[in-house]
């Protein structure tokens, strides 16, 4: 069983409030972490006005998995 080595699993940093993410070639920016919440601005860089949406903590963190999100700040 010497050639079952499996690479280690890169884990995410918890979510925390003030992470700013880059997904792509936009920035999920996480304002408020809840219980079970989220409330995070999605958006492009330099976006004047970004909405804040709310979602579960499960399904964000599944987002910033797939799309291989890098943590810039936080």
């Amino acid at each position: 069983m010497a050639g079952n080595k499996r690479a280690p699993r890169r884990s995410l940093k918890p979510l925390e409030n003030g992470q700013l993410w880059r997904v792509g070639k936009g920035n999920l920016e996480v304002t408020l972490v809840g219980k079970l919440l989220v409330h995070y601005k999605f958006g492009k860089p330099d976006a004047i006005r970004v909405p804040t949406t709310v979602n579960s903590i499960r399904a964000v963190e599944k987002f910033l998995k797939t799309s291989k999100a890098v943590l810039i700040h936080g």
